[in-house]
């Protein structure tokens, strides 16, 4: 990446957006009718897909059941053709570990699980192409997939990226931008309250940049609640119209 200039002197970035741009977002719900809620998004050139199951029985050992709220089981996975490298596991290895686990995290502090005790809701995201803000993509996935389901959440979970480059933050960051290493974070935020579901930073920052990078990304996400709001709202209004209301 030796020689790239990440951000022009006229404020620029690679791909033609401004510091605080997010790439174009387009998404749709209700992909899969065998699912009780799925969802698709592309985010740039990246691309996620949604499914959501649940609430239902525990599945396996009811020992793992809790009495008080409903268990959450998030799944990541990616396409074998989702990069330039071809990978012979898509699932099962520790990358797709860790942000299984992030995905339970950010949803267990979203989802209303009290209301559904001693049941589970499975969430299974898959990356079909990975260009950078991969873990937004998916939380932003599966957020519609989990209001198509009629799941009960506080509030929206909406996600992105940012970084800092050349005293600058910059929102939404591209593969050519992740690539090129430097201070990263990812940031899932519940819009209306303002509380983080989840905050992870890939390099040190200098704490005097950490607030400018966190209100880059908190801000972006915001962006993202504004179209995913529509989205919904959409899709809302097509299902009305289908069933004659």
């Amino acid at each position: 990446m030796a020689g790239l200039e990440l951000l022009s002197d006229q404020g620029y970035r690679v791909d033609g957006r401004r510091a605080g741009e997010l790439r174009k977002i387009q998404a749709r719900m209700g992909v899969f009718a065998q699912a009780d809620g799925s969802a698709y998004i592309e985010q740039g050139n990246t691309k996620a897909l949604a499914v959501v199951y649940g609430p239902h029985e525990i599945r396996g050992s009811r020992a793992r059941a809790l009495p008080d709220r409903a268990l959450v089981n998030c799944q990541y996975s990616s396409a074998t053709f989702s990069t330039g490298e071809r990978k012979r596991r898509t699932h099962g290895d520790r990358k797709s570990c860790e942000m299984g686990l992030q995905l339970r995290q950010t949803f267990e502090a979203a989802i209303l699980t009290q209301l559904h005790p001693r049941s589970q809701i499975d969430i299974y995201v898959q990356v079909l192409q990975a260009d950078g803000g991969t873990y937004a993509a998916c939380v932003n996935a599966a957020t519609l997939a989990v209001l198509d389901a009629g799941i009960p959440m506080r509030d929206f979970v909406c996600a992105c990226s940012a970084g800092f480059v050349d005293g600058t933050a910059l929102a939404d960051l591209s593969h050519v931008e992740e690539a090129a290493g430097g201070p990263q974070l990812a940031l899932a935020l519940l819009p209306a309250s303002g509380q983080i579901a989840l905050l992870e930073m890939d390099a040190r920052l200098h704490e005097d940049h950490l607030e400018q990078v966190l209100e880059a990304a908190a801000r972006a996400a915001r962006d993202v609640h504004t179209l995913l709001d529509r989205v919904v709202r959409q899709h809302v209004k097509e299902a009305s119209i289908l069933l004659g209301d």
